[in-house]
């Protein structure tokens, strides 16, 4: 007697997976056959051993390399955890190496004699003293995270939000973006080495960036010097100052009254009084 397909499937580690699902997607079919289908023959599966269906760790790399697939692995879950293989995603983590390298190359020129030492970042403008204060976020939170959690996946997450701030910089302060970039490049290195070595390099450094000391988050540097506050007329945002952090009432509400769009909703009106919650938000009561 023949076997039951569903005893041929069994025996050969094979099921009914997502290209099937696919399949009935394209021809506009009801997937409740494919319900139907899987309680027959036998549902789909997560990569398994024991299933024989597991991605090909050498194909990967090969079209891929193997800082993209270290990368996507890590990135996708944390240690402990199983995850499905999404080819989406791992072609995610390549065009973020991509970006990387080619915003790091393009500015690896004028970077290769930049040197700075700490004091070079006393008195910074706003847009330097943002990128830095990011930058040692960033680098606390990834030694947070490898250290004490294994949270892989956050802490890769970090780095990304890093480089979108190094993207987006207007800044023209040679020594703010090199420190930026060269701990950026550290930071990356754990997940991708090899890249990392070759950028690293690249902006004029020598050796491996495996012999290089992790970085350390300058705690000055994540010290807020300024704050935005919120200006409400009546209980209704109506604008947002900038103050030194430790503002008093008076130096709020003065700064506030400055502000055109706040003296806009104040005219003809009468102030009764203010209401400043320190670092939060001032309230400007009128009648």
């Amino acid at each position: 007697m023949g076997k039951s397909l569903k005893q041929f499937l069994e025996e050969n580690h094979l099921t009914v997976n997502d290209n099937a699902k696919l399949l009935f997607e394209k021809l506009g079919l009801p997937l409740s056959i494919l319900s139907k289908l899987e309680d027959k023959y036998g549902k789909s599966d997560k990569m398994s051993k024991s299933k024989h269906n597991t991605v090909d760790p050498d194909e990967m790399i090969e079209k891929y390399g193997a800082d993209t697939v270290r990368l996507y692995i890590l990135f996708a879950a944390p240690p402990q955890n199983s995850f499905d293989w999404i080819d989406s995603g791992v072609e995610g983590a390549h065009r973020f190496l991509r970006r990387v390298w080619n915003f790091i190359i393009d500015k690896a020129d004028k970077l290769k004699d930049v040197k700075y030492t700490k004091d070079d970042f006393k008195n910074l403008s706003e847009e330097d003293a943002k990128l830095r204060k990011k930058l040692h976020q960033t680098i606390k939170k990834v030694n947070e995270d490898i250290t004490k959690e294994y949270q892989f996946n956050t802490a890769i997450a970090a780095i990304m939000e890093l480089f979108n701030e190094m993207s987006s910089y207007k800044g023209n302060n040679q020594k703010v973006l090199k420190e930026a970039i060269e701990n950026f490049i550290l930071l990356l290195s754990p997940f991708t080495p090899f890249i990392a070595d070759a950028l690293w390099r690249d902006i004029g450094n020598t050796g491996y960036t495996i012999n290089q000391p992790f970085p350390e988050p300058d705690e000055e540097a994540l010290i807020e010097k300024t704050k935005e506050i919120p200006v409400q007329i009546n209980g209704k945002v109506r604008g947002k100052i900038a103050v030194p952090a430790d503002a008093t009432e008076e130096q709020v509400v003065n700064t506030a009254l400055q502000n055109e769009n706040v003296k806009k909703w104040l005219e003809g009106k009468q102030i009764v009084k203010t209401i400043f919650i320190k670092g939060k938000i001032l309230n400007i009561v009128v009648k």
